[in-house]
């Protein structure tokens, strides 16, 4: 037979959750509710760009996604095919962060197209520079194909289309010469990525420039780019 004591402790476990029939599912109530409501697919993607923020790299496992999310390891597989897909999401939430800084930067000289690029070329470097790791994966070959990923494929496109709008304005308006928009955008675009890239990788220290001047270096190569665009083209 077993001894009395156990069972006044069984006694005791019975009367409590009676008594407060809540207390023992309550965590697994909230995370199904979590679960049922799409929170859990958000709350995966935050988990993995806190990591990757965090650790400054992206070779964690979905396994340890999971852990710090507080999840089964297999739940992330009801949302991600893999942890592509998975860091695809952290790329796209990147790109749509990067797009809303670039049109700020706009609204701030709307009617001069050169103040709004300069502007542009300084909230480009200094969110790269911010974010070296999320910057990294958004433009890095684990993410290369983006067709395999709507959502970063079109919060790719929308930011591209910030730079776009800006030169089709200048050339209505007769700020920026005539011609080719994408050339003129993959010419802005590889000037301010290019020196956001050696300013992550400090390739620019033998110069004298600090990445504390990167927003004054990346203005200045903006406004220069734009000179060069006024004179008309073919």
């Amino acid at each position: 037979m077993f001894p009395l004591s156990i069972y006044a402790v069984n006694i005791h476990r019975v009367v409590t959750s009676m008594a407060n029939p809540r207390a023992s599912s309550a965590p697994r109530a909230r995370r199904a509710a979590r679960y049922h409501h799409g929170d859990l697919r958000r709350a995966l993607i935050d988990t993995a760009l806190g990591m990757v923020t965090e650790e400054g790299a992206w070779n964690f496992t979905l396994r340890e996604v999971a852990r710090r999310a507080g999840v089964s390891h297999m739940a992330p597989y009801n949302h991600f095919e893999d942890k592509s897909a998975l860091l695809a999401e952290v790329a796209a939430l990147g790109f749509q962060s990067l797009r809303q800084t670039l049109e700020g930067a706009t609204r701030r000289h709307p009617h001069s197209a050169r103040q709004a690029l300069a502007n542009i070329s300084a909230a480009y470097v200094r969110f790269g520079v911010q974010r070296p790791a999320h910057y990294r994966l958004m433009f890095g070959a684990e993410l290369a194909e983006k067709a395999r990923y709507p959502n970063l494929q079109a919060a790719s496109d929308a930011t591209f289309a910030v730079l776009t709008s800006v030169l089709e304005r200048g050339q209505a308006s007769r700020q920026v010469g005539r011609g080719s928009v994408r050339d003129q955008a993959l010419a802005a675009w590889s000037l301010v990525h290019g020196l956001t890239t050696l300013l992550i990788d400090q390739r620019v220290s033998f110069l004298g420039i600090s990445t504390a001047e990167a927003e004054r270096h990346a203005r200045q190569a903006g406004t220069a780019l734009f000179d060069g665009l006024r004179g008309r083209t073919n």
